[in-house]
């Protein structure tokens, strides 16, 4: 089995690729290729998104590579290979995002991309450091992470999806904030799994099995 971690200059992929890497070799998953050849990704057999900075930024960045997009959306769409989308890769599953001006993203799962707006001023935007998880429903990548385990974020916009049924996790910070959504053959985390500690490397794993 082959994943691919989708390097298209949105990110420092360093710390997510040694955490791939040891994953897919406790659980036997086969290799992990970080690249930004459509080529390569088409035939990927699990996709992986990273993403850091601003949306609209991300989100020109990866469309700016010829043909990466596309067989992005080819290979989720149309032949259901399993996609995990990290933090602005995340963030890319929704509708639109609102960061500085409108931005299309997959609609893969409906939501927009909003600023965090905690009920409590004296809590900082960007949302940064540990937060404990709360878990809304069950999920393959879930199994063996429970309500306060604890996960890394960093963000200042957070998705909120049109459909309940796509969260699977939130954490609290001032109110709810989405942590992980899912539908089909798609998941995505607003933390960073590759720096959470155990929890992240369980979802890691569980994401490298996963059979949808």
């Amino acid at each position: 089995m082959t994943t691919i971690l989708v390097d298209y200059d949105s990110g420092n992929l360093h710390s997510a690729q040694k955490a791939f890497e040891r994953m897919a070799t406790e659980v036997g998953a086969g290799r992990v290729i970080v690249t930004s050849d459509p080529d390569v990704v088409a035939r990927a057999e699990r996709i992986v998104l990273p993403g850091d900075g601003a949306f609209p930024a991300c989100r020109t960045a990866l469309s700016a590579v010829p043909g990466l997009a596309e067989a992005i959306i080819e290979a989720v769409q149309v032949r259901a290979v399993p996609f995990l989308g990290i933090c602005v890769g995340m963030q890319m599953l929704a509708t639109t995002g609102h960061e500085f001006e409108e931005t299309a993203g997959f609609d893969w799962i409906g939501g927009d991309i909003r600023r965090i707006s905690p009920s409590d001023p004296a809590l900082k935007i960007p949302h940064m450091g540990w937060n404990d998880l709360v878990i809304d429903r069950p999920h393959p990548v879930l199994e063996g992470i429970e309500t306060g385990d604890h996960a890394y974020f960093v963000h200042s916009y957070a998705m909120t999806v049109s459909d309940p049924a796509d969260l699977l996790a939130h954490v609290d910070y001032g109110g709810p904030v989405t942590a992980i959504v899912g539908r089909e053959t798609v998941v995505g985390t607003q933390f960073h799994p590759e720096k959470s500690q155990g929890a992240g490397l369980r979802l890691i794993g569980n994401f490298l099995t996963w059979r949808p």
